[in-house]
């Protein structure tokens, strides 16, 4: 269940020394050969019981000659970005994580292509559900998405059906959301609210939300925490929460899944072949393997998020606690492209301040 922080051009400038440098989060800096497949992405992604992890085993069950290794840098795409920009080799075939919102920071940072155009040539992107594409060009393509929703405590508060009703009085105090500049809920839950209130009604609705009472903190990890603690009702989370939660002994009263405005932000995450890859035919392999119907129902389970292509369920307590929004709505690459860090910039200045 991915709960990554956003990439910040923050965070590509106090990463460049150690970007340069080659420091990595978990693993060793070792370039791939011709049956290594070095594969960048988030932490939670990799380790025991992880969609990473079975795709490892799996892929490299039916690839004998091939070797899968992760990199899990903890500033995420801003090294690859650092790299690039100095000219420095990236030294990874494919990330896999990579969601809108980062891919238009990539873009417009760097003046070279990080990413290969794959979409044309792999097998399987035309099953893709059409609604999750993201990248204009064909790079990045999507493996799995999730809604952000609320999750919220029905012996303590009502269901919120709308914003405005987060503005009641009978919900002060009562939300827990994430910051935007770092969390990635937290950005897709403020995009949520620019969809709805406009880009010249967010701020204004946000003020309101502040004065009502809600608690902003770093991240979904931390948020999530206070809300088990019984901080506050309500947390910006994703509407598959059940899934992770449900089971013997479990309140599942304190574990209900809201949609304001009949709705859920969608948020898609992608993989995408980097330009300078040492083994592209080998990662673009593995990218078709992902989109198989056995790898998305698995991946589906493990990463806790929607499948990306069309048609697969994974069924089991997936299919049972899974909830999808009745309306989905996101940015597309164009809708934020020259917008998403005004946006934050802005929040950030008027409200994480405060």
């Amino acid at each position: 269940m991915q709960r990554r922080t956003f990439l910040s051009r923050a965070g590509l400038a106090t990463a460049g020394l150690a970007a340069t440098a080659g420091c990595m989060g978990d693993s060793s800096d070792a370039g791939s050969n011709d049956g290594t497949l070095t594969i960048a992405t988030y932490s939670s992604f990799t380790g025991e019981d992880t969609a990473g992890n079975w795709l490892k085993s799996a892929f490299e069950e039916e690839h004998a000659d091939a070797t899968v290794e992760f990199q899990t840098p903890e500033n995420g795409i801003n090294r690859f970005v650092q790299r690039k920009a100095s000219g420095a080799t990236v030294d990874a075939d494919l990330f896999v994580g990579l969601n809108t919102g980062e891919l238009v920071r990539v873009d417009e940072q760097l003046d070279d292509q990080l990413f290969a155009t794959v979409e044309d040539s792999l097998e399987g992107a035309d099953t893709v559900d059409s609604s999750l594409s993201f990248d204009p060009e064909g790079r990045a393509i999507p493996y799995d998405t999730g809604f952000i929703s609320l999750v919220y405590d029905e012996e303590a508060v009502d269901a919120p059906g709308t914003f405005d009703a987060l503005l009641d009085p009978a919900y002060e105090d009562g939300l827990i959301a994430q910051n935007a500049q770092q969390s990635d809920p937290g950005r897709a839950f403020l995009l949520w609210t620019i969809d709805a209130k406009g880009p010249d009604g967010y701020l204004d609705y946000w003020q309101g939300l502040v004065d009502n009472g809600v608690q902003i903190l770093s991240d979904w990890q931390p948020a999530y925490q206070a809300y088990t603690n019984e901080e506050a009702p309500m947390v910006v989370s994703y509407s598959t929460d059940q899934v992770y939660y449900h089971g013997e002994g479990v309140d599942m009263s304190r574990h209900q899944v809201g949609f304001l405005n009949d709705q859920g932000y969608a948020n898609p995450e992608g993989m995408a072949q980097f330009a300078d890859a040492d083994n592209p035919e080998l990662a673009r392999e593995f990218m078709s393997f992902v989109l198989s119907e056995t790898a998305q129902k698995e991946i589906a389970v493990r990463n806790v998020q929607f499948p990306a292509v069309e048609g697969v369920e994974p069924g089991g307590d997936f299919g049972k606690y899974a909830l999808r929004p009745p309306e989905a709505v996101t940015f597309s690459y164009d809708d934020l492209a020259g917008n998403v860090d005004g946006w934050i910039e802005d929040w950030a200045r008027q409200i994480a301040g405060q």
